[in-house]
């Protein structure tokens, strides 16, 4: 190769680097409000909607996996205990989704399928205006007036608190369910000894 071309080669990979450097705008770290909430904005973008639950509040991303451990467990009571039957088949149908569910973010998208988390999330999503930081808690505003309040969590990533009131009503119903199932299946075991 003669000169000429290796220098304006060279000269070319300059300049692409420099608008490179210009244009590129990086992601806030997810130990920011800001970088949680732009890591939000894009996995709905994208359509990749089970990426939200590394951003939601521990008690959210508890709830879930409690929901996941009390479901299973009812599948595992009703199982071995109910009677054949209409009702041992509908409380097996209702609660085998969330009991057969890999893991927390999959039970996430489940009880997103019955409250539309993302759904809601996807009407409000726009640039972020202000962030107000207090501590733990942050409140971030976005150009459309929805604010978000975020929760620093032990691992210092910022949660979405939007959804851990509904999250934690779903663990707690499914807890009650838990007793209820195995009281009744308590009152079969019985019945059969009898």
């Amino acid at each position: 190769m003669n000169k000429r071309v290796l220098f304006g080669v060279a000269v070319a990979a300059i300049v692409i680097g420099v608008v490179a450097l210009v244009f590129y705008k990086p992601f806030p770290p997810d130990k920011t409000p800001e970088g949680s909430y732009a890591r939000i904005a894009k996995a709905i973008a994208e359509g990749r909607s089970r990426d939200v639950f590394p951003y939601l509040e521990q008690d959210a991303q508890d709830a879930a996996f409690t929901i996941h451990d009390m479901r299973k467990a009812a599948c595992e009571s009703i199982t071995q205990s109910y009677p054949a039957g209409a009702e041992r088949d509908a409380l097996l149908a209702s609660y085998r989704p969330e009991a057969d569910a890999p893991d927390g973010p999959d039970v996430f998208m489940l009880v997103d399928k019955k409250q539309g988390f993302i759904a809601r999330l996807r009407k409000d999503l726009s640039g972020i205006q202000a962030t107000e930081t207090r501590g733990e808690r942050a409140t971030l505003t976005t150009a459309k007036g929805t604010r978000y309040t975020f929760r620093r969590r032990p691992n210092g990533v910022w949660g979405l608190t939007r959804f851990t009131a509904e999250m934690l009503d779903a663990s707690e119903r499914a807890s009650r369910d838990l007793a209820s199932v195995r009281s009744a299946a308590d009152d079969y075991a019985r019945a059969k000894r009898d």
